[in-house]
């Protein structure tokens, strides 16, 4: 509980940060997964990615992800081809458990919580970028492939972070747990870019105002697509498809409302009941009043 929204801020950023048990829990599956995949094709460099490795995963909605260095004896030049045979290796070793390919990846559901699901990115080195850091093709989602860099990301993610008092890594997880409580089907990585760029150009960070004022640039930016302030991975979109950027915008709208309505009972100085809207914005998982 909480009696500021100062407070109440401070208090959820630290719920959403995985648990130490959370992030040791697929070590041994890591092991053995990467093991399969390297006897079977050869797959030595494994690496994490996303979220998990840069610090912005959400306590018990993100999913565990992985880059698997295919080399070119093994490669396939459809990237859908590629992503059935990840799978169709794996699923040997796991014959029990639910693999499923989700481009651009394969997940191998471990158990039910989404920290119990580890997905495997089969991507091919392509070379590097001016300040050193790999570059790989992966699936596109369409039977090709396109450009990532999960360090180059990173890196960018970091430099900002460090330059706004470590707190652009904790509005992060806010925003990806509106995502995620609320159902919204926008991409990690489209919110994690944006979210870094938009930052990126003020001098603090206030994480009650800076929330609502990112649910107010998604909106009114009507979730366009954006090119990678990186310049790797091109224009990145949104959403997979036109119905769930549609469905994502409508429900970034309701919680831009809510968070606006949040705002104005701060400033009235009636806390108890702008907590009650920024519970309505997180879907019941903001602290309580009190």
């Amino acid at each position: 509980m909480a009696t500021t929204i100062n407070g109440g801020f401070t208090t959820l950023t630290s719920w959403l940060i995985p648990t130490t048990a959370q992030k040791d829990a697929l070590s041994t599956h890591r092991n053995t997964v990467k093991a399969k995949l390297n006897s079977a094709l050869a797959v030595t460099n494994f690496f994490g990615t996303g979220s998990s490795s840069n610090g912005t995963d959400v306590r018990s909605r993100s999913d565990v992800d992985f880059f698997a260095g295919i080399p070119s004896q093994n490669q396939r030049d459809s990237s859908d081809r590629m992503l059935v045979v990840v799978k169709e290796v794996l699923q040997q070793r796991f014959s029990s458990t639910n693999i499923f390919v989700r481009s651009p990846a394969v997940v191998c559901a471990f158990g039910t919580d989404a920290s119990e699901k580890l997905e495997v990115v089969p991507a091919y080195y392509t070379g590097q970028s001016s300040d050193g850091f790999n570059i790989y093709k992966i699936p596109n989602g369409s039977g090709g492939w396109m450009r990532s860099s999960p360090k180059v990301h990173n890196s960018y993610v970091t430099e900002v972070n460090d330059d706004l008092s470590k707190k652009v890594k904790p509005l992060i997880r806010l925003m990806k747990a509106i995502k995620y409580y609320n159902n919204i089907p926008i991409s990690s990585f489209y919110l994690e870019l944006r979210v870094t760029k938009w930052i990126s150009e003020d001098t603090s960070v206030h994480y009650a105002y800076d929330v609502h004022a990112m649910l107010k640039n998604l909106v009114d930016c009507e979730l366009a697509q954006m090119v990678d302030p990186k310049g790797i991975s091109g224009y990145v979109a949104a959403a997979s498809t036109e119905t769930y950027r549609q469905d994502a915008l409508s429900k970034l709208t309701t919680a831009r409302n809510r968070s606006a309505w949040a705002r104005h009972y701060e400033g009235e100085d009636k806390i108890e009941k702008a907590f009650e809207y920024w519970d309505k914005v997180f879907n019941g998982g903001f602290p309580a009043y009190g």
